[in-house]
């Protein structure tokens, strides 16, 4: 059973550790192989307009934008549709790959056979 993580960041730049947590376990579990489904809520959210990530800075952590683009490149991020909404944000708004979708995704996503899910 191939095992995968289901990653909730629920901070922004309010808890930079917090949030960079979250993006740092996304891209360590990729580069260790495990698939990873990374979905941005509440202020997280605003990191899926392409050049928010580079306004986040946080001492002795990796670029957000690093961490961010290595999900892109081998992993999922979704926008929850509900904080997408509250944003006025639409896909046409958000970096190339990222997804908008819902609660009902990603309780399917996280109660799935073999996945883990992180709430941050």
């Amino acid at each position: 059973m191939a095992r995968s993580l289901v990653i909730k960041v629920t901070a922004g730049a309010e808890a930079p550790e917090r949030c960079n947590q979250a993006f740092t376990v996304a891209a360590a579990a990729l580069a260790s192989g495990v698939p990873v489904s990374l979905w941005l809520t509440g202020e997280s959210s605003w990191f899926a307009v392409p050049g928010r990530a580079k306004e986040f800075n946080l001492a002795h952590a990796a670029p957000l934008t690093d961490l961010l683009d290595a999900v892109l490149a081998s992993g999922r991020v979704t926008v929850c549709t509900q904080c997408a909404a509250r944003r006025d944000l639409t896909v046409d708004d958000l970096i190339e790959g990222v997804r908008i979708a819902g609660a009902s995704t990603f309780v399917e996503e996280a109660v799935a056979e073999g996945a883990q899910a992180l709430v941050y």
